[in-house]
């Protein structure tokens, strides 16, 4: 299956009420764990990676062919697209550039008839390649990259407004945050949610999917969300598996220490959290994304 881009699938989940995972990638362990874990379940997956994962990894170039040769080595035969998180204008641009199959264009820190502008000169420049856009509206809590938000809500007319400029799927706060949330947290707004699945009758994204209980991101689905962000629970599974080996003293043990042994304990986890979470949100097996579309 070659890559592909999100609006089809993330549209087909849109009309059939589920979700597609989209799942950050931070090295080559985490993209070798998702890709096995869609392969294992047969279903389609977005493969993401933030601009601080990219600068990390080498730049988006480096990302989209080590994400595209590892689909190769494997034998991935499910759809695979790659997806920019958060992109801010020019790295959007640099994304499309290098051969990303979609893009998310987040200018919710800007004045919003500049936010409104770029995003159609994104859209431009993606659709003009057969990229898919995300765009966002309404602050999503937490930090990313740098960038700090307060978790507003999203302004139901600004996403009307954006939704126009011909978006494939719109991300809008609707109280949730990014990272591990506090105690205090209130949940999801879901008259809110409401409100804008009927304004814009397009696939909504939910950013800061890890943390969030299970039977609010399902509620969430079933009004609109279609596509679903993870990467925090993935940091901590592989974090917790990787302490676990390393308090067990199996680092010591033999040739523990090589990087292939220390690092699968973490990679398996990944694996297990992303079968978890896709089981849940109810992705659909490959074999029935043609009769949802």
């Amino acid at each position: 299956m070659p890559l592909v881009n999100a609006a089809e699938l993330v549209k087909a989940a849109h009309k059939g009420h589920y979700c597609i995972g989209a799942f950050n990638t931070n090295n080559l362990e985490w993209t070798r764990a998702i890709l096995a874990g869609a392969q294992e379940l047969n279903v389609p997956v977005i493969i993401q990676t933030s601009m601080g994962a990219a600068k990390y990894m080498g730049g988006y170039e480096f990302c989209q062919t080590m994400i595209e040769a590892t689909v190769k080595a494997m034998g991935i035969t499910v759809p695979v697209v790659i997806h920019l998180d958060h992109g801010n204008y020019e790295a959007a641009k640099e994304a499309i550039a290098a051969g990303y199959n979609s893009v998310m264009f987040d200018g919710h820190d800007l004045d919003f008839e500049d936010n409104l502008e770029k995003t159609k000169e994104i859209v431009k420049l993606a659709h003009a390649k057969g990229i898919s856009v995300e765009a966002e509206v309404g602050s999503i809590g937490g930090e990313e990259d740098g960038v700090v938000g307060e978790g507003e809500l999203a302004d139901v007319e600004e996403a009307k407004t954006l939704a126009a400029t011909g978006i494939d799927f719109l991300a809008a706060g609707i109280g949730n945050i990014h990272g591990q949330y506090p105690d205090n947290w209130k949940g999801l707004h879901f008259d809110r949610l409401q409100e804008l699945n009927d304004a814009v009758k397009m696939p909504l994204v939910l950013h800061g999917g890890s943390g969030i209980p299970q039977e609010q991101v399902q509620k969430a689905i079933t009004m609109g969300i279609s596509k679903l962000n993870i990467n925090t629970e993935c940091q901590l599974a592989f974090a917790k598996a990787t302490r676990e080996y390393i308090e067990a003293g199996k680092d010591q043990q033999g040739k523990g220490f090589d990087p292939r042994k220390l690092l699968k304990p973490g990679t398996d986890a990944i694996i297990d959290t992303f079968k978890e979470i896709t089981g849940w949100i109810g992705n659909k097996p490959v074999k029935m994304v043609p009769e949802a579309l």
